[in-house]
């Protein structure tokens, strides 16, 4: 597994996203793709400004589906995202409509 990109600072994730979630593990498990630069359903544009933000220290943006099973735009349902701050205090795990 590389290592990781950036520092997360503190984790948090607002109540809609605990409420879809599988549970902790599926936090986790997106927080360990998110940094190492593994965007999830993000548009290669999106994906281009988050390889940026890792050097430049701007806010990056994942997305992951909720069920896996399911598909995801990146945004809507069956869409979580993940936000860390551009100088990496806190990152947020949220739905899309709590941002």
């Amino acid at each position: 597994m590389s290592a990781p990109l950036f520092p997360l600072g503190q984790v948090v994730a607002t109540p809609g996203a605990m409420e879809a979630a599988s549970g902790p593990l599926h936090f986790l498990a997106l927080l360990a793709r998110h940094v190492r630069g593994d965007w999830g359903c993000v548009d290669p544009e999106d994906a281009e400004t988050n390889r940026l933000a890792v050097v430049e220290g701007d806010r990056v943006l994942s997305a992951y589906p909720i069920d896996p099973e399911k598909p995801c735009a990146g945004f809507g349902e069956n869409c979580l995202w993940i936000i860390t701050e551009a100088d990496r205090s806190v990152t947020t795990i949220l739905l899309p409509e709590e941002y």
